[in-house]
């Protein structure tokens, strides 16, 4: 039994960071031209804390055949650990990580309202100690996916299905991870979405404000450039190349309409799955920190299609 719950415990781990990760961006940018966003993290039983500004950009370029277009994705991350527990390893050098991200998607449209987007992309994801560049900071990425969109359709019940499949370098896995989410209008005022990276049930009141419930993944993965070692409880020493943080929330949110297209939106909620660890160089775990549940708040504004 005990077998049993190591095995399922790790499928599940690979589930969160693959999807969420990975498949958040996928999924979150097809629609978003523009954000601006704070999140933090307290956590529990502890006075740790977890804080991380983005903001990324996507400028979308006309190309000479009617609904094909080439978007530009520029993203920049900064996350900030607050450790105030002991530990067993030193760190001075894990307070601040950063990335760097480039992407160019290609979208197209079908018949029968599809559409194909393939997306290829490069970052920079480290700590930067060193204050350069390694090879190990940079990763490679790619997506494709398909888009059959009828939110815009003057039927009863509009609805939006992406189906996809993702891959990055820094997933330590040799395989491409599978994306699904349906969205669907079923009332005037109310709409869901099933799937990953986000389920929710949304109200919108009048022009101006929604509310929603919804259960979704957030996290990251970033390299450590000088390998960090870790204490053991026998008294002897493992090297960390790399850091992880895989969390499963659910919670309430709140968004604010300036325009159609301009809105800011607040979540609040509390974390189902809560797990920062860090990790040698074949992704085996060696040390989690901190893994009680906990609030988690995000905030900003974003420009939208």
């Amino acid at each position: 039994m005990n077998f049993l719950n190591i095995v399922l415990k790790r499928i599940f781990a690979v589930l969160l960071l693959g999807i969420g990760i990975c498949c958040f961006d996928v999924c979150a940018q097809t629609s978003d031209l523009a954000r601006v966003e704070y999140t933090y993290i307290p956590q529990s039983d502890s006075d740790n804390s977890v804080s991380r500004f983005r903001a990324f950009v996507n400028v979308p370029f006309r190309l000479n055949w009617e609904g094909s277009y080439l978007l530009a994705g520029f993203e920049y991350r900064n996350l900030d650990l607050d450790f105030e527990d002991e530990v067993p390893f030193d760190k001075a050098n894990l307070d601040r990580f950063q990335l760097f991200r480039a992407s160019l998607t290609y979208t197209c449209k079908f018949k029968n309202n599809w559409r194909l987007a393939a997306r290829v992309g490069a970052e920079l994801n480290s700590n930067f100690e060193n204050d350069d560049i390694t090879h190990r900071d940079v990763n490679f990425t790619g997506a494709v996916f398909l888009v059959k969109d009828r939110t815009g359709d003057s039927i009863a019940k509009p609805n939006r299905l992406i189906l996809g499949l993702n891959y990055t370098t820094n997933a330590g896995r040799p395989f491409p991870i599978p994306l699904i989410n349906y969205h669907r209008k079923f009332h005037p005022n109310w709409s869901y979405s099933l799937g990953t990276p986000k389920t929710n049930l949304k109200h919108t009141m009048g022009k101006k404000h929604s509310l929603q419930s919804f259960v979704t993944l957030d996290g990251f993965f970033s390299n450590i450039q000088n390998n960090l070692e870790v204490r053991n409880p026998d008294g002897s020493t493992s090297s960390s190349e790399n850091i992880s943080m895989t969390l499963v929330l659910g919670g309430l949110g709140y968004e604010y309409y300036f325009t159609k297209n301009l809105l800011f939106y607040a979540y609040g909620g509390y974390t189902l799955f809560n797990e920062i660890r860090l990790r040698d160089g074949k992704r085996n775990s060696l040390y989690k920190i901190n893994e009680a549940n906990t609030y988690y708040l995000r905030s900003g504004i974003k420009f939208k299609i």
